[in-house]
């Protein structure tokens, strides 16, 4: 049997092999890991929502050939809904057909211009955070360790908490002219960025000296029953710092 068929016989197959969790069947799977900001990103909107889902633990620096089948490109989070043979790939692709398919609790709201600002704000944090802050931290404080048995490095570690400063710093800013990140409702804004600083906050990449705007937003955010699943998880080997799952910190 040639590779393509392989594939293709493995694609037939590919949900049934992963790994399950404890959580209650829904229609929906995500197949997901704990530190996967884009994952938690999700994870808030579908909470938010109110949309039920079972979640699949994938690693995917594995590069397991079934999640191959189902995500060329292997990286989470991917949606399965195994009984329409339907497969949502790409975490804004995921929250858009959610908005569109999910009545109720709009998180892309709002006029064209305040759409686009949420668009925006999202691409900013899902970009130019996670390649300067997030991806970084991960890389030297989870993959390194996991994946490679290294040390992190410091320099690089130094580099992406003083990148995560500048971005609070803006994060003030938004909150000091508005009343959520994008303007005067929550939005797919706050969950990109939340999911994001919530990642580099368990990987002990912030500190919250002198960013008292960002804090109070994140502690809000941070006390929402969509982001106590969340707090309460925990990924083998990296353990976050004492504070992290408090709503008062």
């Amino acid at each position: 049997m040639g590779t393509r068929t392989r594939r293709r016989a493995a694609l037939k197959t590919a949900i049934a092999v992963a790994p399950r969790s404890r959580y209650v069947e829904a229609m929906w799977q995500l197949y997901q890991f704990p530190l996967c900001p884009f994952s938690r990103k999700i994870r808030l909107l579908l909470g938010e929502k109110g949309v039920g889902y079972e979640l699949l633990r994938e690693s995917p620096w594995e590069r397991r050939d079934e999640f191959i089948d189902l995500n060329p490109a292997g990286r989470t989070p991917v949606m399965v809904d195994e009984g329409r043979g339907q497969v949502l790939i790409d975490s804004n692709a995921i929250a858009e057909y959610f908005e569109e398919t999910v009545e109720g609790k709009a998180m892309i709201n709002g006029t064209a211009a305040q759409r686009a600002e949420i668009r925006r704000l999202v691409a900013w944090f899902d970009q130019d955070f996670f390649y300067e802050v997030t991806g970084p931290l991960l890389f030297e404080r989870m993959q390194k360790r996991i994946v490679h048995r290294q040390p992190p490095d410091g320099g690089a570690l130094r580099e992406a908490m003083k990148a995560a400063n500048n971005h609070l710093d803006y994060v003030d800013y938004l909150i000091d002219h508005r009343t959520w990140l994008a303007g005067a409702t929550m939005s797919l804004a706050d969950l990109a960025a939340a999911a994001h600083i919530s990642v580099a906050d368990y990987l002990g990449g912030i500190d919250w000296t002198g960013h008292e705007q960002t804090k109070g937003w994140y502690s809000g955010l941070k006390s929402r029953p969509s982001f106590r699943p969340l707090l309460a998880e925990r990924m083998e080997i990296v353990t976050p710092p004492k504070y992290y799952e408090d709503v008062d910190f």
